[in-house]
Parts: C-alpha cells; structure tokens; sequence
C-alpha cells in the first residue's frame, strides 16, 4: 500500500505512507536493511512536496530508516546530501533537518543498542 498511497494527491493518504515507513523502520525487526532502501525513490521523489504534514512525514522517515543501522545511517545521509541538492524548499528543509539528527553523535548513544 505504500507505492499506492505515496502516489495520491491526497496530504493524509500521502502523509500516511510515509508514516508507515517510519513505522515499520522502528517496528519491524524481521526486515533487512536492504528492504528499506526500495523506499528512498519515494522519499526524494515527495521531498518537495512543501505540504506541512507530507513534509513531516518524509522527514520522519528518512530519520527513522537512518537510525535502524550504521549502514542505513550512511545511505540515509547519502540520500539526505542528493534531496538538499534539490531546488525545492521543502526538499532543503528535510535534508538539513534529517541530517542534523543523522550526523549527531548523541544519536548514535541513544541508539547504540540498535544500531547494527
């Protein structure tokens, strides 16, 4: 369902396949990283959607797939670098602000359990 929703025009619908995603990066343990990768089409594709709940949404869950695992951290900020590169307002706002929780090292504290 999340291509499906991603794809509406609709805020909410579109807010809520984002919000999956994030969902499932800090629920799911049974995924491989590699599984979340697939969705970071989606996440630069909407990047400059500037409508304030899409925008939430994406953010959110480029952070919480960046936060599952050094590797995903590393792809994250690499997709992070590429969106802020976008000329779209919206697309900077969410690439400066995933990478200031990406790159902090308190995170990496926070999370050192669950981070692989």
């Amino acid at each position: 369902m999340i291509p499906k929703w991603a794809k509406s025009n609709k805020e909410f619908v579109r807010r809520t396949a984002f919000s999956l995603i994030a969902y499932l990066s800090v629920h799911d343990k049974k995924k491989s990283d590699e599984e979340f990768l697939q969705f970071f089409s989606l996440i630069k594709k909407h990047s400059t959607d500037d409508r304030n709940f899409v925008k939430k949404a994406v953010n959110w869950s480029l952070r919480q797939i960046g936060k599952r695992s050094t590797f995903l951290n590393e792809q994250a900020i690499q997709l992070a670098e590429e969106i802020k590169l976008i000329d779209s307002k919206a697309a900077r706002w969410i690439a400066n602000d995933a990478l200031r929780e990406l790159r902090n090292p308190k995170t990496f504290v926070r999370n050192k359990g669950g981070l692989k």
